[in-house]
């Protein structure tokens, strides 16, 4: 008998289902894993539900495992935590984080998943693919100790990051944001907080990740000469214009992307990968303060309608964790 989980698929733009998914069989070096808890990656998921990922970049987004391709039928996603039921004797009931995408169980090499940390509990470590998403963009920034940072946007990459760069000594971090709601997030992480129009200026560096052509021309604004935007935000298909001559020439600003999929060059240089990264951010979600970016949580059997309702924006716009069938985290 095959055995089998269930899982949740875009079945076309705007439109999501739980489906039937089969098991392979479990080889010597894999891991057969019972999941507890998943996450939205909202702004990714949510453009991935709508289609808008562009022809140009279905194989740079593909997800580690994706099945499916571009616009749909896909089973997408990339934060997932659970328990290993079967495998190498070292991980055998250990919970672990894997890039995998919203199912009940799955089967997957043993080098895929990474175990939690003593001190990070399931329910907190759903966050560790955003959070190593800021640890990426923190080793872009190159930031020092003593800077002047603004992080512009608060959604769940903006807010990890802003987490992230709160352990600079000396330095002055503002989550900047239009909802005031964000603020109680910022004070949570042990940052400040900011209107777009009130944010101080003379930053050494700006963090960019609201995804918006305001966000990003704020963020030039923001920056003190030789300032540096690292930008995180993923616009899909939409086209961006910018206030590039203004203060652009004159102050000599540099606008740069960061990207997860790449290791940073600064930290590949000195020996550190994939396995590195995600090890330092599963470490820092060793601090109850990230709990701050989960603002809701369903069911897994909710997930279809979840989905739309993110993708709709008519839930909060952080993380949003779902919990899977006896999940003990």
């Amino acid at each position: 008998m095959t055995r089998s989980a269930s899982a949740f698929w875009i079945s076309r733009p705007g439109s999501g289902e739980i489906r039937r998914a089969g098991l392979p069989e479990r080889g010597p070096g894999d891991v057969e894993v019972r999941t507890l808890y998943s996450a939205v990656s909202r702004g990714t998921e949510a453009l991935v539900f709508r289609g808008g990922v562009p022809e140009s970049q279905y194989a740079a987004m593909r997800a580690p495992f994706q099945d499916g391709g571009f616009p749909g039928p896909v089973k997408y996603g990339y934060l997932n935590v659970g328990r290993v039921e079967a495998g190498p004797p070292e991980l055998l009931g250990h919970a672990v984080f894997c890039l995998y995408p919203h199912q009940t169980r799955y089967v997957v090499p043993a080098d895929a998943v990474t175990p939690l940390p003593d001190g990070v509990p399931p329910h907190r470590a759903v966050l560790a693919g955003t959070v190593e998403t800021a640890v990426n963009a923190v080793w872009d920034a190159a930031p020092l100790v003593g800077d002047r940072i603004a992080v512009v946007g608060g959604g769940m990459v903006g807010c990890a990051a802003a987490g992230v760069l709160a352990g600079l000594p000396g330095a002055r971090v503002q989550l900047v944001d239009t909802d005031s709601a964000r603020a109680s997030t910022a004070d949570a992480l042990g940052v400040g907080f900011a209107a777009p129009g009130e944010a101080a200026e003379g930053c050494d560096v700006v963090v960019h990740a609201s995804a918006t052509e305001e966000g990003l021309s704020r963020s030039l604004e923001l920056l003190a000469p030789e300032g540096t935007v690292v930008d995180l935000s993923w616009y899909g298909d939409r086209r961006v214009a910018l206030p590039l001559g203004e203060h652009f020439h004159s102050r000599r600003l540099t606008i740069r992307s960061s990207q997860v999929g790449t290791v940073s060059p600064a930290a590949a240089r000195g020996g550190r990968g994939y396995a590195e990264r995600m090890d330092l951010a599963l470490r820092l979600l060793a601090d109850a303060a990230f709990d701050a970016l989960i603002t809701g949580e369903s069911a897994f059997t909710d997930l279809p309608d979840v989905l739309a309702r993110l993708a709709d924006g008519a839930l909060p716009p952080l993380c949003h964790r779902i919990a899977y069938p006896a999940a003990d985290g």
